[in-house]
């Protein structure tokens, strides 16, 4: 049988626009989790020496994480990724002190792996929560969360960073506040982390911090929880006693070592370069105020230096992203976790917009491997899209 031939030369090359979504995995952190994916195999709670070299190299990743934060190595939970991080420091957390009290503050702009657990504790568990508005460039205002503690409150979860709009949050003024009344603080950082300093993980001044490694070219299905000794959240899930008890289930070994190879190599040194990175976010940005009715969500605000959001007037996302797509660019309409919904944007919807501009939003999201040609393209292209929208 013939082989057939495929004629790939007049395809044109894909812009990978999407970094906030997930990153390629970095050639280094493969090579340092294939021996964990080959001839150490061992289960790492087996006492005999194929377990026990696993077992170590475990810990050793740990103590790794803990040296680039500066925490102690028993402050280090490992996870599935960000999802279950924020699941267990919101669940573990309220159910720990429900007895001293049973309200939770968060903000209306949480990615669902927050806002979920939120919503679960309310209806299912007998928690109240307060969920913060932002302002029009949405940032939580620190008067916001000082006016909504009461005496019940036993945890508040603000993010250090949003992944649709890149808005960064004054999260260490938030953690400080807190700490003077003795109120546990949890920020998911998962968008935080590589894109901005890091000098240690007290800088955010809180109790519970979350991390997920395919957002630094790591591995998907790997993340951790910071959490501050003598904290114990409560499990949320049952079966053994991994992770000193606090989350059951036998440990990936190849996705931990990963975490920690990224941890080393792109925290301290942010893998997202923000003098490469500026100069494309500024012509995107430039390029946004140049056609009529679009609009940049969060654009006075601290923001990311790798994210530029837009939400575009006579459009609707799912339009936009596929007129890109089209045209081989990836980019996204917020949270990966909610792609291909027609449910407008709830973080422009808490910001103040119309639902006609919040289901008109899309996210371009750059990363080391981007390049000025990358932001041609979308030069090129973009407008042109728009107008064929708005044209039916």
């Amino acid at each position: 049988m013939k082989e057939e031939v495929v004629n790939t030369a007049s395809r044109p090359l894909s812009v990978y626009l999407d970094y906030n979504a997930t990153t390629p995995l970095d050639g280094a952190v493969r090579e340092a989790m294939l021996p964990f994916l080959d001839e150490d195999f061992g289960n790492p709670s087996s006492i005999h020496h194929l377990g026990r070299r696993v077992r170590t190299a475990i810990d050793e990743a740990r103590e790794r994480v803990a040296a680039t934060w500066r925490c102690k190595p028993s402050e280090v939970v490992f996870t599935s990724g960000g999802t279950e991080s924020n699941n267990l420091a919101l669940f573990g957390t309220a159910r720990l002190l429900r007895a001293k009290g049973r309200h939770v503050i968060t903000s209306a702009i949480e990615h669902h792996s927050v806002l979920h657990p939120c919503r679960y504790l309310a209806e299912q568990e007998g928690f109240s929560v307060t969920y913060l508005p932002v302002d029009s460039e949405g940032v939580v205002a620190i008067d916001e969360v000082r006016n909504a503690f009461r005496k019940d409150t036993v945890l508040v979860s603000i993010m250090a960073a949003n992944n649709e709009t890149g808005v960064i949050q004054p999260v260490s003024e938030i953690g400080a506040l807190c700490r003077e009344r003795g109120i546990l603080f949890h920020t998911d950082a998962v968008q935080w982390f590589a894109k901005e300093t890091f000098t240690c993980i007290d800088q955010f001044n809180a109790d519970l911090v979350s991390f997920c490694a395919h957002k630094l070219h790591g591995p998907k299905g790997a993340g951790a929880l910071f959490v501050r000794s003598p904290l114990r959240p409560h499990p949320i899930m049952l079966g053994g006693s991994h992770e000193d008890e606090r989350r059951a289930g036998t440990e990936n070994p190849a996705n931990i070592i990963g975490l920690a190879e990224v941890v080393s190599r792109f925290v301290f040194d942010p893998v997202f370069n923000r003098r490469q990175l500026f100069p494309f976010t500024q012509r995107l940005l430039a390029l946004a105020r140049s056609v009529a009715g679009v609009i940049v969500p969060g654009g006075k605000a601290p923001r990311l230096s790798n994210t530029v959001s837009i939400s575009v007037a006579g459009c609707d996302s799912i339009s936009l992203l596929a007129g890109l797509d089209l045209e081989s660019i990836c980019a996204s309409s917020g949270s990966a976790c909610s792609a291909g919904s027609l449910e407008p944007s709830h973080v422009l919807r808490a910001m103040g917009f119309p639902d006609s501009m919040a289901r008109s939003f899309v996210r371009f999201s750059f990363g080391r491997e981007s390049q000025e040609s990358d932001i041609s393209a979308v030069e090129l292209v973009l407008p042109g899209i728009i107008q064929r929208i708005r044209a039916g």
